[in-house]
């Protein structure tokens, strides 16, 4: 059971940096709710990144201080490390929210599951090991279409690193957890997970929204999220 208010720890995705989350994590601070965001940033300049960002990530929770349970939400590609980032932790996680995120595959790897041509597509855009900033695999209207503020969209663009390729190939922790999960689809392209944590019995919620809904309009992201820490309360 959550103890409310339990502690809103937020997961940037490993391709883009805090910048992405920060308003939300001020809307959801506005309205009472502790909120945690990290910055993870320097873990994924260098294979091996998982076992990079899970360590940077527990040691970031324990020298933040925070007392009480916390709840992660992990968005987009930080889902899937979800399960490893509660397991390396010594402060009670209450619950686990999935924020327009991948679902985890223990043991397997994202090209395992992605298909061939996407991943050749990566590695041809690849130079000396490491992808292009996330930002650069889209033009750029789309991203100023999902994020209008020209200065934000400025200082999202600006943190995203350059990932290496070998993070696609790692195969993600083995880590099991039992405890509450709970999902919310910001976008179509993660309808299919949206769909998986509902067949796994977790709570679901959805916004007719985009990726980077948590930048742009951070309200009804937080009053989702918010939502969700209580469903995961009653679990």
């Amino acid at each position: 059971m959550v103890d409310v208010p339990a502690t809103t720890v937020l997961v940037h995705s490993p391709y883009l940096g805090p910048a992405s989350l920060r308003p939300l994590a001020d809307a959801l601070a506005a309205h009472g709710h502790p909120t945690l965001l990290l910055d993870l940033r320097v873990t994924v300049n260098a294979a091996p990144v998982h076992q990079r960002i899970i360590g940077v990530f527990a040691d970031a929770v324990e020298d933040s201080l925070v007392e009480g349970e916390l709840v992660l939400v992990g968005h987009s590609g930080a889902g899937p490390l979800l399960p490893a980032f509660a397991d390396a932790l010594e402060t009670p996680v209450a619950g686990l929210v999935f924020l327009d995120a991948e679902l985890p595959t223990p043991g397997r790897s994202w090209r395992d599951d992605a298909p061939a041509e996407r991943m050749a597509h990566l590695k041809a855009i690849s130079r000396d090991g490491l992808m292009p900033r996330w930002d650069t695999w889209f033009a750029p209207e789309v991203l100023s279409a999902m994020v209008p503020d020209v200065r934000l969209l400025e200082e999202i663009v600006g943190e995203a690193p350059e990932v290496p390729l070998a993070f696609l190939k790692e195969p993600r922790p083995t880590v099991s957890w039992t405890g509450p999960c709970g999902y919310l689809r910001l976008s179509e392209a993660y309808a299919d997970a949206a769909a998986g944590a509902r067949a796994l019995g977790w709570p679901v919620r959805s916004l007719d929204a985009h990726h980077l809904a948590a930048a742009s309009t951070p309200e009804p992201v937080a009053a989702a999220v918010a939502g969700l820490v209580a469903d995961l309360s009653r679990r």
